[in-house]
């Protein structure tokens, strides 16, 4: 994997550049980054620090971002599909219509995150944080919400999505099989 650092990647993306598949952006700076359209498929991404971004649109295939800062950002419509987010925090993130299929959130702050028409088809979602999160028309088919704290989270369908008794539920009850 080729280390790339944020200044490069910045400057590269300016001059026009979208393909960046398969490299290291350990720990990068990124804030309120612009990276529309972009593809990081495949790349190492852990610690990265980007709130306020934009990476509507990316190509997000199979990125390793754990423990990431992504607070405020923008995936509208990015495919994160199998994608390991590992106790990254996504709060207040713009998340419509984003693929989260087969992705790993475990332990993710997604608080008041915007959800709506995502696909979270098959995605790890155990111990994440989904508090005032809005989940209006989101695919959770075999999403696993064990341990999730969904507190006032709005448009919540759990049609085959894997709860258990630790979930904690919009209204604040833990799920009663």
């Amino acid at each position: 994997m080729e280390p790339l650092s944020s200044d490069n990647l910045l400057q590269a993306y300016d001059n026009g550049d979208r393909q960046f598949a398969g490299i290291d952006l350990s720990a990068a700076q990124l804030f309120e980054a612009d990276l529309r359209h972009i593809d990081l498929q495949a790349s190492c991404l852990n610690r990265l620090y980007a709130p306020y971004s934009n990476f509507s649109q990316g190509n997000l295939q199979a990125v390793t971002l754990m423990g990431a800062e992504l607070g405020d950002s923008s995936f509208y419509g990015a495919d994160l599909s199998q994608a390991i987010l590992t106790n990254a925090s996504l709060s207040r993130a713009d998340l419509r219509a984003a693929n989260f299929g087969g992705a790993n959130l475990r332990g993710a702050n997604l608080q008041g995150a915007d959800l709506r028409q995502a696909n979270l088809t098959s995605a790890d979602l155990e111990g994440a944080n989904l508090q005032g999160a809005n989940l209006e028309g989101t695919i959770l088919k075999d999403a696993n919400l064990s341990r999730c704290n969904l507190f006032r989270a709005v448009g919540l369908a759990l049609d085959s999505s894997r709860c258990d008794r630790t979930t904690i539920l919009p209204d604040g009850h833990t799920y009663d099989t």
